[in-house]
């Protein structure tokens, strides 16, 4: 079997958990998560479903969102999440690092992975964050393709089709664009950087299927709740790079303490103890299987 076009049983099975996730009662929360261990806390508190943005993983590489990464090397980084917590991961995988080909490629690299879901934008390259003035787009007719291309490797990956099309054509090119990547075969919607409830709700009353709504901190969008967007008919919200965020200012905070100091104690409220990240990581579990095993006699190799 081509390795192109072959199928990964693991990847299956957490495809169809986001599925029944998104046929749930509730709208479902996606926060970002841009490495294992916040991908374990983020399990630890209840989340059944995770997300890697590829803005908050260009940053933990100290790189800005502008289509630096590429597919191998997020593959790398959504294989240390799922296997770190056996949840479904949705991965963003900018405009597919190229042509279809390249969009396939990347697809098929992230089902060995175990990705459950994909999402894909129509901005062309080189690509900026979506809250960002300036983008610009390609015809819907290459996220088609690519989308088409995805499905073709990768069936039962589902696939979140993002355009930016708001501020380049307003929410009628919104509409239209996504009428396109339905009929491709597109199993999630998300229009980028909406800036009011009205623009929310004309895009739900004008499709059919699931919609994600985006709530990243320092936008275009204002500040809406989970709630609000499960009211105006949505089935997702990203939290993309809101725990990269936090991180980052306690790194600050801590950084700046031992230069000031010369000490961490005033901080140690503030950290996990040392049974805490045990705990986390299952540490116990590990080191019963590194005492196992026969025992050896003297003089043995």
């Amino acid at each position: 079997m081509s390795w192109l076009v072959g199928q990964n049983s693991a990847q299956q099975r957490l495809a169809e958990r986001f599925r029944d996730l998104l046929r749930g009662p509730g709208i479902l929360r996606l926060p970002g998560a841009h490495d294992a261990l916040s991908a374990l806390m983020a399990k630890s508190v209840g989340f059944p479903a995770l997300y890697l943005s590829g803005g908050a993983y260009s940053a933990s590489r100290g790189w800005p969102d502008l289509g630096l990464i590429n597919s191998t090397e997020l593959a790398q980084r959504a294989s240390d999440l799922v296997r770190a917590t056996d949840l479904p991961l949705l991965v963003d995988v900018d405009t597919g690092y190229g042509g279809p080909l390249s969009a396939a490629r990347a697809a098929r690299e992230l089902a060995e992975a175990g990705v459950a879901a994909v999402q894909i934008e129509d901005q062309a390259m080189a690509k900026k964050c979506g809250h960002l003035d300036g983008k610009a787009l390609v015809p819907a007719e290459e996220l088609q393709a690519k989308i088409l291309a995805i499905k073709s490797v990768a069936p039962s990956m589902l696939v979140a089709a993002r355009t930016d099309a708001l501020a380049v054509e307003g929410i009628e090119g919104v509409i239209a664009r996504s009428r396109v990547y339905l009929e491709a075969g597109a199993d999630l919607i998300f229009p980028e950087a909406l800036t009011c409830e009205s623009e929310f709700r004309a895009v739900r009353a004008a499709l059919p299927g699931p919609l994600l709504a985006n709530m990243t901190e320092f936008g275009k969008t204002p500040y809406f709740s989970a709630e609000q967007f499960q009211a105006w008919g949505y089935q997702v919200v990203l939290f993309p790079v809101s725990s990269l965020r936090v991180a980052g200012a306690a790194y600050r905070r801590l950084f700046a303490a031992i230069q000031a100091s010369g000490t961490t104690e005033p901080l140690l409220g503030e950290m996990l103890t040392r049974r805490e990240l045990y705990e986390l990581l299952g540490y116990a579990g590990y080191e019963r299987i590194g005492v196992r095993g026969p025992s050896r006699k003297e003089g043995a190799l």
